[in-house]
């Protein structure tokens, strides 16, 4: 990856084309299953979602091989997408963006309040 690549993120547009293409290959329900993991997979990302191509590659990956089985979306995924994402995430309690956001709010905002108290 070159600077201009890491600046832009044109690398990150390239690889979630390629996905998007691929995923466009499964069937239907398939389809339908990557569009809920990318979407509940979202939030477990860093700042620009570089975190995440390897963890979509694989997930992909994983559909694409279990279509071509001819398995049924729903033994492949079960009924807990959204429980899915977050095991590939790092297990419960995986932290999303928004805590680390918020932690890093929490921790400035004591600073401030530590300075003016005393």
């Amino acid at each position: 990856m070159t600077f201009w690549e890491k600046i832009t993120g044109s690398d990150l547009n390239r690889d979630w084309e390629a996905f998007n293409a691929r995923a466009e290959a499964l069937p239907p329900d398939y389809r339908a299953g990557w569009q809920q993991i990318t979407a509940n997979l979202m939030p477990y990302g860093d700042f620009t979602g570089r975190s995440l191509t390897p963890i979509a590659d694989g997930v992909l990956g994983l559909l694409e091989e279990s279509a071509a089985e001819g398995q049924s979306i729903d033994d492949v995924l079960g009924d807990d997408i959204p429980g899915f994402c977050e095991a590939l995430a790092g297990g419960e309690g995986a932290r999303t963006y928004r805590d680390k956001w918020r932690d890093q709010l929490n921790r400035s905002v004591a600073r401030k309040l530590s300075r003016l108290g005393g």
